[in-house]
């Protein structure tokens, strides 16, 4: 499994400019995908967009315009969670022959660990 970070955007500044002003080292994980919180998450994996995914892992789409065919969605709204699920790790998207970009499905499941006595969270995704 890889740790993601869940990190506040406030935190992160901080600790960016501490860097930069070399008061302290970069963490060993600082150039790993982060999230600013678990909600962030959760508002990505939606029903709809979990249903996307499992599209994505079962049929092995050859096309964003295929997975449209598949999912019914509207090309646009489909290229905006695309780039928001690739952005995340989740997806990868690969040149299939031209200009056609397929989706790809890079994760099998993702595991969250609250701390609910700080905001020490985190995310394993395997």
């Amino acid at each position: 499994m890889t740790m993601h970070r869940i990190q506040s955007l406030r935190s992160l500044r901080d600790e960016m400019k501490a860097v930069v002003r070399g008061e302290r080292a970069a963490s060993a994980n600082a150039a790993k995908l982060s999230f600013n919180s678990v909600d962030a998450v959760v508002r990505l994996l939606t029903p709809e967009n979990r249903r996307l995914l499992a599209l994505i892992r079962d049929r092995k789409p050859q096309s964003i315009a295929a997975l449209v065919d598949m999912s019914g969605r509207a090309q646009p709204n489909l290229t905006r969670t695309l780039a928001k699920l690739e952005s995340a790790g989740f997806i990868t998207m690969k040149a299939a022959g031209g200009r056609r970009k397929a989706p790809n499905a890079t994760i099998r499941k993702i595991v969250v660990e609250i701390d609910p006595y700080s905001d020490r969270d985190r995310l394993d995704v395997a």
